[in-house]
């Protein structure tokens, strides 16, 4: 009985949808699986993940979408037609005295060393037009942002001196002002060979 093509291929389709439909049925689970490769996370992503505490006064580096305003606009330079159709500027506000997401001493200097680029109702700007995509732009404005306050909780960290930091601090002063005494020594030597002998009577 000969067989034609057509059949084989559709015999074999017949085939393996059955072999599927019994490994579905059977509660088959393949071994890359996302439940088997991450099996601590959480795998639904319709719900808002909860928002990581800043211990220690530090910024944790979480920056809550809700308590920013952002807005786009019409981007400059180069860019065709993309450039007059879409607003891919993206700009980025948030009222700095309210911000309770950053620790108070990074606000407060914050506030002191950018004073001039906050606007006068206390709202802090940050805005990026490094590429042609909203979304792209809107992540560049939130990373020179995290920086900003990253370099800014740098600053106030006062780092430890060891005993032996600080000993060989004082050892140096000590020698620097042993031989500022040295060159005076020799500068008033040499003063005083200078001057011209006097006579005596």
């Amino acid at each position: 009985m000969a067989v034609s093509l057509s059949n084989l291929c559709s015999l074999r389709r017949l085939l393996i949808n059955s072999a599927c439909g019994r490994a579905y049925l059977s509660g088959f689970k393949s071994n890359l699986s996302l439940d088997r490769l991450y099996p601590t996370s959480r795998l639904d992503i319709t719900t808002i993940p909860k928002e990581p505490e800043s211990k220690n006064g530090k910024f944790s580096g979480y920056i809550p979408m809700d308590k920013i305003q952002v807005t786009y606009s019409r981007s400059g330079g180069p860019g065709g037609q993309n450039v007059n159709c879409v607003s891919t500027k993206a700009e980025i506000r948030f009222h700095l005295g309210s911000a309770d997401w950053i620790p108070e001493p990074i606000r407060i200097k914050l506030a002191e060393k950018l004073k001039n680029q906050i606007s006068k109702e206390g709202y802090f700007i940050v805005k990026s037009e490094r590429t042609r995509s909203q979304q792209l732009n809107v992540a560049d404005s939130l990373d020179k942002l995290r920086n900003l306050i990253h370099s800014i909780a740098q600053s106030l960290v006062v780092p430890e001196v060891s005993p032996e930091t600080l000993d060989r601090q004082r050892r140096l002063r000590e020698r620097a002002a042993r031989e500022r005494l040295k060159e005076k020594r020799a500068h008033s030597m040499t003063k005083q060979g200078r001057q011209s002998p006097t006579l005596e009577s």
